[in-house]
C-alpha cells in the first residue's frame, strides 16, 4: 500500500453525508490545506456553474465562497476555478482542469484514508456505549 501524502491528517468528524466516518485534511505546504470544505465548493462550482450558488448549498456567504476560490487559485501554478462577468443570467464559474485534477486526487486520497483506518474505526465503534436508549 502507497503512503498517504506528507503531513495528511485525518479528523475524526461526521460530514454531512457521512454522519460517522472520516475528515481529511492535506497541508500542502504549514500554509495551505485542501480539506472537505474546499472540496465541497469545486463541486458546488462544478455542479452549479456559480461561486454563489456553491456557497448557499453550504450555507455560507458568497464572501467566505469567494475567498476560498481566490485562494485556491492564487495558491496554485494555473487557477482551479475561471470566473466570467455578466451578472444574473450571463456570469458564471467553472473549474479549469487543474480544478478538476485537485478534486480527483483529494476525492482519491478521501477514499485511500478511510479504506487505511476502516478496522480501527470499526475496533473503536465495538468500544462505543449505547446511546440509542439514552434519549
Amino acid at each position: 500500500m502507497r503512503a498517504l501524502p506528507d503531513r495528511a491528517t485525518v479528523r475524526f468528524m461526521p460530514s454531512k453525508l457521512n454522519k460517522a466516518g472520516i475528515r481529511l485534511r492535506v497541508f500542502l505546504d504549514p500554509d495551505f490545506a485542501i480539506g472537505p470544505g474546499k472540496a465541497e465548493i469545486l463541486e458546488g462550482i462544478r455542479e452549479t456553474g456559480s461561486i454563489a450558488a456553491a456557497g448557499r448549498r453550504m450555507n455560507m456567504s458568497y464572501k467566505r465562497a469567494w475567498l476560498l476560490v481566490d485562494t485556491m487559485n492564487a495558491r496554485f501554478q494555473q487557477p482551479l476555478v475561471e470566473t466570467s462577468r455578466g451578472g444574473r443570467s450571463q456570469g458564471g464559474a467553472r473549474l479549469t482542469e487543474t480544478g478538476e485534477q485537485v478534486l480527483a486526487h483529494y476525492r482519491r486520497m478521501e477514499v485511500k484514508a478511510a479504506e487505511a483506518v476502516e478496522e480501527e474505526m470499526r475496533e473503536m465503534r465495538a468500544l462505543l456505549r449505547d446511546m440509542s436508549e439514552q434519549k
